[in-house]
């Protein structure tokens, strides 16, 4: 409910400093389906819902500081860049140690202290070679984010933390469904549908989005120069297709966390594979 109603002080007058009451509820959908494959595999130690919802507090009030502060203060994008790339360091040692690392102020320590005794006193090979490997590629995307934000200092705030969520969570599905097969798991029709019919329709929705049929950074004139014609039935426009298809590609997104490990419903608890 409150959704729809940030959505709708966005599109009833949309502006640059309210565009996050409309994203706010999009970074929260992002993680909730990360918290949902992770707990899927960690039921043990997945976070609890006041601490996920803390979370999603912070992470809204870093976006406030950078929809304010984030146009061309050096300072904000420093510290926000470093946060960024030690949470990703800390979420991947997380993963990469399935859970047994403790986050805490002394995790950082602990983790150069066993990269330090690993790679330069036995130069051990790793103890988990896939799943390194995929972590190291997901840190690359989200070193580059951060980098990218320090350098250029987007000015949309709100769509730049947007972009980080949702690369994050089909870095986190990729690395989910990869590990699946590589422990000689099945992804089964009803799931690989889903996942074309998400891609399929997202992407349809991805095309009508950025059509750009108004913009609330200039004048309401030079927003409607850019209107067109209804496309569908005289009466919705390209705007209007993008939410129909948008909200069907979520529904189908929701499917494939629904059913993807439909395959181990017969199969007992404790034969599952961590990862």
């Amino acid at each position: 409910m409150m959704e729809g109603v940030l959505s709708a002080c966005y599109h009833v007058c949309p502006n640059y400093s309210n565009f996050q009451f409309d994203t706010s509820f999009m970074y929260m959908i992002a993680g909730l389906c990360m918290l949902k494959l992770y707990q899927t595999r960690h039921p043990d130690i997945n976070a609890s819902a006041y601490a996920a919802y803390a979370s999603f507090a912070g992470v809204i009030t870093v976006t406030v500081l950078g929809v304010v502060c984030g146009k061309n203060e050096t300072w904000f994008w420093v510290i926000f860049s470093a946060i960024h790339i030690l949470a990703s360091l800390a979420l991947s040692t997380q993963i990469y140690y399935m859970g047994r690392f403790k986050i805490d102020l002394g995790i950082f320590r602990r983790a150069l202290t066993v990269v330090y005794t690993d790679c330069f006193q036995q130069c051990s090979r790793p103890l988990y070679t896939d799943r390194m490997v995929l972590l190291i590629m997901g840190n690359l995307v989200n070193w580059f984010f951060a980098f990218f934000g320090l350098i250029y200092r987007p000015r949309d705030f709100a769509s730049y933390m947007l972009g980080i969520f949702i690369c994050n969570l089909l870095l986190y599905l990729a690395f989910y469904i990869i590990m699946k097969l590589r422990s000689n798991e099945r992804v089964l029709p009803i799931p690989s549908v889903c996942i074309v019919a998400t891609a399929v329709v997202w992407a349809a929705a991805l095309y009508f989005f950025f059509q750009n049929l108004s913009s609330w950074e200039g004048t309401p004139a030079e927003s409607r120069e850019k209107n067109r014609e209804c496309i569908l039935f005289d009466f919705f426009d390209d705007h209007d297709i993008w939410h129909f298809l948008s909200a069907t590609a979520l529904f189908f997104s929701f499917l494939v966390l629904l059913t993807l490990d439909d395959d181990l419903d017969m199969v007992q608890r404790d034969k599952i594979r961590v990862f």
